[in-house]
C-alpha cells in the first residue's frame, strides 16, 4: 500500500502556535461532524450555486459547496455542509440502520438510502429534503444501492440471492437479477451505464446487461496458491465489495480470503493481487490509478492500480453507450460484430 490511515475520526487540532502554523501553511483545520450515532453510510455531492433571484440558505453567500450525507444507526440521515460543518437536513423515515447512500450523479440532489428496515427511500434535497418515494420489495436488510451514471436505473442488494433493478424515472421495479447462489452484497454500474456487476457471498461476480437482464460473464474467486503465507484455516472467498474503474476497463474486488483483486473486463482471471486483512469495501479514485479499501479494524489503505490508456474503440463505445440502450444499439443498421462489441458481448 502507498499509505495506511488508522484514524476514522478526525478532530480539530489545537495547541500552542497551532493557529499561526496552520495559517502559515494555508492549511484548514480538521473537523468533526458530531452525528450522535454510529455512522454506517456516507455520500458526497456538490450543491450548486443559487441562480439569479434565489436565496438558497444551504451554502454561505449562495456559492457552490460540498455536502455530505451520513446514514446513522437510528435510521436518520443527516446532511451536512462540509466546509462549515452546518447541519442542512435531518431526514426522517427509516425505521432501522441506514446502511448505504447514493447521490444521483447528475447533480440533481436526489439521494437514495438503503436500510435494514428492508426499504430504499428516495429524497429530493432541492425540495427541502422531501421524501419522494419508498421502494419496497426486499425481504432482508438492504445494504447496498448504486445509481447508474446516466441516472436512469438503481440497483439494490440485500441479504438475498437476487439483486433488484429499479427505474429512477418511475421508481418502479424493472426486474430481479437472479443467478447468484448466495446473498448479493455489493453492486456497481460501469461509467457508461451499459454494464452492472454484482458480488455475492457465493464467491462470484456476475456481469450483467442491465437493459436485457442477461448474464454476460462470471468471475470466480478461486484460492490463490502462491508464496503468500496464509494460515491454513482461511478457506472462504466470500465477497464483500466490487467497483468499476473510472474508464470502465477494470474491476476491483475485496474478499474474505484476504485479497484485493484487480480484474480486466476482457479476462476471466485477475491481473493483480494485493494481500489485505479484514477488508469490507473498496472504491476507485475518481481519476483512476488508486484504490481505497476499508477494513473492520479501522484502517483505510490506498493501493496503486493498473493505469490504462483507453483505445479509441473503447472511447467510442463508451461515448455511444452513455446515451444508447442495448436495444437501441441492436436496432442500428451496422454489422453484427460491431453490435456485439458495443454491447460488451465481445472485447
Amino acid at each position: 500500500p502507498l499509505l495506511s490511515l488508522r484514524s476514522c475520526k478526525t478532530s480539530e487540532r489545537k495547541g500552542r502556535g497551532g493557529k499561526a502554523e496552520a495559517r502559515s501553511r494555508g492549511a484548514a483545520k480538521e473537523k468533526t461532524l458530531e452525528c450522535g450515532q454510529i455512522v454506517w453510510g456516507l455520500a458526497f455531492s456538490a450543491w450548486p450555486a443559487a441562480g439569479a433571484g434565489q436565496t438558497e440558505p444551504a451554502c454561505a453567500m449562495a456559492l457552490p459547496c460540498l455536502i455530505l450525507a451520513t446514514g446513522l444507526n437510528d435510521g436518520q440521515i443527516k446532511v451536512w455542509e462540509v466546509q462549515t460543518g452546518h447541519l442542512l437536513f435531518s431526514l426522517l423515515g427509516h425505521q432501522d440502520v441506514v446502511r448505504d447512500l447514493s447521490f444521483a450523479p447528475n447533480g440533481s440532489l436526489i439521494l437514495v438510502s438503503a436500510s435494514r428496515d428492508k426499504t430504499l427511500r428516495v429524497w429530493d434535497l432541492s425540495r427541502d429534503g422531501r421524501q419522494v418515494q419508498v421502494l419496497s420489495g426486499h425481504v432482508q436488510w438492504v445494504y447496498c444501492c448504486s445509481i447508474s451514471p446516466d441516472c436512469s436505473m438503481l440497483c439494490s442488494a440485500a441479504g438475498e440471492k437476487s439483486a433488484l433493478l429499479w427505474s429512477m424515472r418511475s421508481y418502479t421495479l424493472i426486474r430481479r437479477l437472479e443467478g447468484h447462489q448466495s446473498s448479493v452484497v455489493s453492486c456497481d454500474f460501469s461509467p457508461d451505464s451499459a454494464l452492472l456487476v454484482t458480488a455475492s457471498y457465493d464467491a462470484c461476480v456476475i456481469m450483467w446487461d442491465p437493459y436485457t437482464g442477461e448474464q454476460l460473464r462470471t468471475l470466480r474467486h478461486v484460492p490463490l496458491h502462491s508464496a503468500l503465507d496464509y494460515s491454513s484455516e482461511v478457506h472462504t472467498s466470500s465477497l464483500r465489495s466490487v467497483c468499476f474503474s473510472p474508464e470502465g476497463l477494470y474491476l476491483a474486488t475485496v474478499a474474505d480470503d484476504r485479497l484485493l483483486r484487480i480484474w480486466a473486463l476482457e479476462l476471466r482471471s485477475p491481473v493483480a493481487f494485493a494481500p489485505m486483512t479484514n477488508g469490507l469495501c473498496c472504491m476507485y479514485f475518481p481519476h483512476g490509478g488508486f484504490i481505497a479499501t476499508g477494513t473492520r479494524d479501522g484502517h483505510v489503505q490506498f493501493w496503486t492500480a493498473p493505469r490504462v490508456l483507453s483505445s479509441l474503440k473503447h472511447l467510442c463505445r463508451k461515448a455511444l453507450r452513455t446515451f444508447l440502450t442495448t436495444y437501441q444499439v441492436l436496432a442500428l443498421p451496422i454489422p453484427r460484430k460491431l453490435k456485439e462489441f458495443l454491447t460488451y458481448r465481445t472485447f
